[in-house]
């Protein structure tokens, strides 16, 4: 990737934020259903004649001081807007489009297929095949490079999570390189997907989980590191409350994607101290490898930029954005010449925008 037709002026000083949006970026943790534009929503709401409400609307990219969570809306699109592949491919190429905008170069983002093929209706094979065909184009016509991730929905059945790999074993193509775990923890701990877990290693599919996330105990994190060997972590934010389990990830080195705008602490944490008492503070400072994300761009109102910045108010430093960068190369699923090559790239980049930021 290169980096000039973002910069055109590569000589002169840069803010902080111009500096951030400059650094060159992997992005591990975004849900596709999350990035969904505003306008393109209301298109799909209106193609399927209003079905979702302008001010459903409004209310789904409105995000006040105690935000509500984002998952009515992804299941809004599954049960009432997504109608056929084409809605995929738009969707993806334009969240593509926003994130390269960001100086992101690699993207792996979430996709649930349990809800577009039981409630969609869309075959998995033809879902897939939109969402990379959108992936192919974005690299042939911007240079940023995305990976998807079919994510089991822990809300459906063990049995839904285990049809979902088989899914993707029967389509199986490069661009879609391992699986991931999401919506609600509450009361679906990570060990009854063992199995859907089990089957995806097997036949050498990389995997991740969300863990954590809803205040939920730290013992599931350590369930989906011990038990369904996931080789990164999605929030885990709970293992602050274990500091013998938090050691061993910092001895192992394994890579946590954090999101500042997560939900739960906002509503949770009272304004004036969410930036104190967020546990990323806690997990930054304790020596956990950190990848700030997006999450659901859209919905949360952020960008990539956005999400690198906040991680200031949670206690990092423009230095430790150099390992940001380092570690979201290192927990990317990514070819090992690629890795290799941008870790040194980025680094000589961070350098030469470090000596350019305005103190």
């Amino acid at each position: 990737m290169t980096f000039d037709n973002q910069h055109q002026d590569d000589t002169g000083p840069l803010t902080l934020e111009q500096f951030v949006r400059a650094l060159p970026k992997v992005e591990l943790h975004c849900h596709l259903f999350g990035a969904v534009r505003r306008e393109t929503f209301s298109d799909l709401s209106a193609r399927a004649g209003h079905p979702v409400s302008p001010e459903e609307i409004e209310a789904f990219y409105t995000r006040g001081e105690k935000p509500v969570g984002v998952l009515r809306v992804l299941r809004a699109l599954d049960a009432e807007l997504i109608r056929q592949p084409g809605d995929l491919y738009r969707i993806t190429y334009e969240y593509l489009e926003d994130a390269h905008a960001h100086g992101v170069a690699w993207s792996e983002f979430f996709w649930n297929p349990t809800g577009t093929v039981r409630v969609s209706g869309i075959p998995y094979a033809n879902a897939q095949d939109a969402i990379v065909r959108a992936i192919v184009d974005a690299e042939r016509e911007l240079g940023i490079i995305g990976r998807l991730i079919p994510s089991i929905d822990r809300e459906a059945s063990p049995e839904e999570a285990v049809a979902m790999v088989q899914w993707m074993l029967a389509a199986r193509v490069p661009q879609v390189p391992g699986i991931g775990m999401d919506y609600r923890e509450n009361d679906r701990p990570p060990e009854l997907f063992e199995a859907a877990y089990r089957l995806a290693r097997e036949a050498g599919l990389k995997t991740t989980a969300h863990a954590g996330e809803f205040g939920m105990p730290w013992h599931n994190v350590a369930t989906a590191i011990d038990l369904l060997q996931v080789d990164r972590i999605d929030h885990g934010y709970t293992i602050v409350d274990n500091p013998d389990l938090m050691q061993r990830c910092i001895g192992r080195g394994l890579v946590f994607t954090v999101v500042p705008t997560n939900s739960y602490y906002l509503r949770t944490l009272p304004p004036q101290r969410w930036a104190q008492d967020h546990p990323i503070r806690q997990m930054l400072a304790a020596g956990l490898r950190l990848h700030p994300n997006t999450d659901d761009p859209t919905l949360h109102l952020v960008t990539p930029t956005g999400a690198w910045m906040m991680m200031l108010q949670l206690g990092a430093t423009v230095e430790d954005f150099r390992d940001f960068m380092r570690n979201g190369l290192d927990a990317a699923w990514m070819d090992e010449g690629l890795r290799s090559q941008w870790q040194q790239a980025w680094s000589e980049r961070y350098d030469q925008l470090r000596g350019r930021l305005q103190t």
